[in-house]
């Protein structure tokens, strides 16, 4: 039996915030920055801390569901439910580490068929919540209102992509070449520097459309099911699970997460 959407959606808020709260916290004196290995892929001290604070949260609720995490891998339950989260508890973390607003958590969750059921982006130092339930639509909290969000605009003037590049040098320097031709029919381009909330910028109609190649599944997994949730076009790369060990280099790198209004379905390269 199908978990209830709702009931997932709301440990999805706590945990979310949980980890929001922590990076609420950011201190400039306490980041501890390190590298992951490709020059500009960092984490901090609060990556670690968040996502602590998310997998706790998680765990009280849900203690058998499996909980996969950007920074501390893979959680297996004994008797596991079923339901798997998928937790990035800092998209955006240069972006943090410099004091740029676009950052947040995001946390989903996902049946044992691979359907999305419930996803959160909490983005503290933007003051919003954007979340979405399988079923029942996505909506954005801000400053005390609530919003249905229903997508961009089609066909309007002036539309704009978001997309994102590679920390890989040689990588960095295809996407280059290939955003000329992505950018036909657009009036300007946006690198923000999150994918989650790229993704639900599409969903409230800010972006007109996202795509990005080399996205791992953690940073896609919330604000793709906002942006479908929202009537949005979305395509979810198909990636190895974390639970088979998760996707080589070249298998996501090679792989596209899009979104956008129906006009852009074909008008990304396929994986």
């Amino acid at each position: 039996m199908m978990p209830d959407p709702l009931e997932l959606l709301d440990v999805a808020k706590a945990a979310a915030a949980a980890g929001a709260a922590v990076l609420s916290g950011r201190n400039s004196a306490t980041l501890d920055v390190s590298n992951k290995g490709e020059a500009g892929d960092w984490v901090t001290a609060f990556d670690l801390a968040a996502e602590n604070a998310v997998r706790d949260v998680i765990a009280a609720a849900r203690p058998r569901d499996t909980i996969t995490g950007e920074e501390n891998g893979t959680t297996l339950p004994e008797d596991p439910s079923g339901c798997r989260w998928s937790i990035d508890p800092l998209d955006g973390t240069t972006n943090f580490i410099r004091n740029i607003v676009y950052y947040a958590t995001s946390v989903a969750v996902v049946d044992s068929d691979g359907a999305w059921l419930a996803g959160v982006v909490n983005a503290p130092a933007l003051g919003r919540v954007y979340y979405a339930a399988r079923g029942h639509g996505a909506w954005l909290e801000q400053q005390g209102n609530l919003t249905r969000l229903s997508g961009p605009v089609t066909g309007r003037t002036g539309q704009i992509l978001a997309t994102g590049f590679s920390y890989d040098p040689d990588v960095r320097a295809e996407q280059a070449l290939l955003l000329g031709g992505l950018m036909d029919g657009f009036a300007d381009v946006r690198r923000l520097g999150s994918a989650a909330l790229d993704l639900c910028m599409v969903a409230d109609g800010t972006h007109d459309a996202f795509g990005e190649r080399g996205l791992n599944e953690h940073d896609f997994s919330a604000g793709a099911l906002i942006a479908e949730e929202a009537g949005c076009w979305v395509r979810r790369p198909r990636l190895t699970s974390p639970l088979d060990g998760g996707p080589s280099d070249d298998e996501r790198l090679a792989a596209w997460t899009c979104a956008g209004s129906i006009e852009f379905s074909g008008r990304f390269p396929l994986d």
